[in-house]
């Protein structure tokens, strides 16, 4: 426990918060070959499909998420969560990510945009169709 005096010398210090998507708080200028760090990061970013499996969840749950190893186009590499039913992503595809952990994959915390560059929006998705890049069915 500090004295007052010693804390009238040097105060407390706040801990620095620590980002849950750090992919997105930087970009790489090419021409001077370095990384720029952005006050307050990207609300997205586009990388490349270098890989596309599934993984199993922890504990509780069972199951096989549809995962992506993905480059962005700051040059680091993320895993990202195929969210939906069924996906058309194969190597080299290009999509879209937005930070948002997958809570019982240990590792993902970003997600791809559905329905945006070659990720195709969920087929026969009727609510909640947003999320998912599906257009509004004809009646």
């Amino acid at each position: 426990m500090p004295t007052i005096n010693q804390l009238v010398r040097k105060s407390r210090r706040t801990p620095k918060k620590k980002s849950k998507a750090p992919a997105l708080l930087y970009t790489f200028n090419s021409l001077r070959n370095k990384g720029v760090n952005l006050k307050k990061g990207c609300p997205q970013k586009r990388g490349v499909c270098i890989k596309v499996t599934t993984m199993t969840p922890k504990k509780p749950n069972s199951a096989l998420r549809k995962v992506a190893r993905v480059r962005l186009a700051n040059g680091e590499e993320v895993n990202a969560y195929i969210m939906g039913e069924g996906h058309n992503l194969q190597e080299h595809s290009v999509v879209t990510i937005y930070g948002g952990r997958v809570k019982d994959l240990p590792g993902v915390r970003y997600h791809i945009v559905r329905g945006v560059l070659d990720c195709q929006g969920v087929q026969n998705r009727k609510q909640g169709r947003s999320r998912y890049g599906a257009k509004k069915p004809k009646e």
